[in-house]
């Protein structure tokens, strides 16, 4: 008889009494609920984050506008007298003008040129 005995007795299938489908379907909405709920609340959370990150920003932004500008003022005025300088040395620097602007500097005048005196006789008031 001990050969015909199993060693380990035979278990029986446990029957789950039938839940309730309402039940479960309650539970499945709860859980569908509590993590629609659970991410609205993280986004919500890195929205604020990422608003109180904007307000800091603007004003820092701001602030470096304003520097760019100036910064643009000052290169356009820097600009226009770099251009002036430029003309300014090309005609102090021209060979081809070098008799003309000695003449400007100083009173001499070239040997080869000719002094033209022009003299004004003043109108009499006496008709």
């Amino acid at each position: 008889m001990n050969a015909l005995q199993t060693p380990f007795p035979l278990r029986r299938p446990v029957r789950s009494p039938r839940s309730n489908p309402r039940l479960t379907q309650r539970k499945h909405h709860r859980a569908i609920a509590l993590e629609t709920s659970i991410k609205l609340t993280v986004n919500l959370v890195i929205s604020g984050a990422a608003i109180a990150a904007l307000a800091q920003l603007l004003p820092y932004s701001i602030a470096q506008q304003a520097k760019l500008q100036e910064v643009k003022t000052e290169v356009e005025i820097t600009e226009k007298r770099v251009g002036r300088l430029k003309a300014e040395f090309n005609h102090y620097f021209d060979p081809r003008q070098a008799k003309s602007i000695m003449q400007e500097q100083t009173n001499r005048t070239d040997p080869n040129q000719r002094v033209v005196v022009l003299e004004v006789e003043p109108e009499s008031s006496v008709p």
